[in-house]
């Protein structure tokens, strides 16, 4: 069990289009956390994972500062690079931050898939790593996870559903291959 104390987050429920959306926020006003309500547990997994080394993590109820509500209330709005402005900070291995990173500079109403970020990182050979570091990703939508789709065009895993990936890809405007 590590000494460091554990870090505190700020949890806070914004209603969008297709569901209840869960967001922490750290002390110095960073999106820490988004998740759909009907996953807590796993953003709870998520985040008992990602912060184990650090002390560990606690949620306490809040309000997430304006600025990241009107932002997430504005992309569900159709301002789709409002989410642009939001701080994060992330936990996570080195390879999943890097990944996290990469994944927010797939602009909206783009696409990308597994193997071209895994080329992009310069580790083509690590697809596989690729989708599970896309599937710990811990901030929905704004690290935007849903744009990376399979390398035939269709639409693959989604920690929120799928049918929410599918949601946001058409928001966005984004070309892929339904079912």
């Amino acid at each position: 069990m590590s000494a460091d104390a554990p870090q505190r987050f700020v949890l806070d429920r914004l209603r969008t289009p297709i569901g209840d959306m869960l967001i922490g926020v750290d002390e110095r006003e960073r999106l820490r956390i988004a998740d759909f309500a009907d996953y807590e547990p796993r953003m709870r997994t998520l985040l008992r994972q990602q912060y184990a080394a650090r002390g560990g993590a606690e949620l306490s109820q809040g309000r997430a500062p304006k600025a990241i509500r009107d932002a997430l209330t504005a992309y569900f709005s159709g301002e789709l690079k409002a989410i642009d402005s939001i701080g994060i900070e992330t936990g996570g291995t080195d390879f999943q931050r890097r990944l996290w990173r990469a994944l927010r500079e797939i602009p909206p109403g783009r696409t990308t898939t597994y193997g071209a970020l895994a080329a992009r990182l310069g580790a083509p050979q690590a697809v596989r790593a690729i989708g599970a570091a896309n599937g710990a990703n811990p901030i929905s939508v704004i690290l935007p996870c849903h744009r990376v789709i399979g390398a035939n065009g269709r639409l693959t895993g989604y920690g929120g559903g799928l049918h929410r990936k599918r949601w946001l890809l058409t928001h966005e405007g984004a070309a892929f291959r339904d079912e």
